[in-house]
């Protein structure tokens, strides 16, 4: 998927996938991950999303990756932060207590970026990508992540057939293709959204289940 199908989706306020309240699925599973006080959670493809706020408030450092500046200035501008502003080779660095917010290209992000990274938080970063782009990201996190690091992972599985994406399709079967040649998977809760996410009923899904695994690198 190009760049330019998300700057597009930015410029026109196109950000249905956007959620002005913190992800309930973070909340209530946040407590099966095990993270020390000093290790950073990585949030790609962060958009402008109200749970880099909810995991500072736990008291973590978090490092996210987005690739709109629209996004990014949004973040900062409704949340009455104001950063400071340094290039850091690819990216453009946005910087307050605690919180680093790299603008730019997550295939860029280098391990040396992430010395500290103990967990990643992907609620839409996995399932924005088309197929071909879902195996390259995950290599990527497997280069960035060292053992003992975990992802909080959330997925949908739906007919693909019946709904252009993104989000996309990523079935069970898939997250463990791309995972477990290189980590732990455990499911931790599936359910029948469908009957509350009406929107996807309209565009003509006839179930959609949605998924949060705890994925452990070995």
């Amino acid at each position: 998927m190009e760049h330019a199908f998300w700057h597009e989706r930015w410029q026109q306020n196109q950000i249905g996938f956007h959620n002005e309240s913190v992800n309930s699925h973070l909340q209530n599973f946040w407590s099966a991950v095990q993270i020390a006080q000093n290790k950073q959670v990585l949030v790609p493809l962060c958009g402008k999303s109200k749970d880099i706020l909810w995991l500072l408030a736990q008291g973590h450092d978090v490092v996210a990756v987005e690739l709109s500046p629209l996004a990014v200035q949004a973040f900062f501008a409704e949340n009455n932060l104001l950063p400071k502003i340094a290039q850091a080779e690819h990216f453009t660095l946005n910087q307050i207590d605690g919180l680093a917010v790299y603008c730019g290209d997550f295939f860029q992000l280098t391990a040396k970026q992430l010395a500290d990274c103990a967990v990643v938080w992907d609620r839409a970063s996995l399932v924005a990508l088309p197929i071909d782009m879902r195996s390259a990201y995950a290599r990527h996190l497997q280069h960035l992540l060292t053992p003992g690091a975990q992802i909080l992972l959330v997925t949908f599985d739906y007919p693909q057939a019946e709904m252009e994406g993104p989000p996309f399709c990523v079935n069970d079967g898939e997250v463990r293709a791309l995972y477990s040649g290189w980590c732990d998977i455990e499911l931790l809760h599936s359910e029948d959204i469908l009957d509350r996410e009406q929107h996807f009923r309209d565009r003509g899904l006839s179930y959609m289940q949605e998924q949060v695994y705890l994925i452990t690198v070995r």
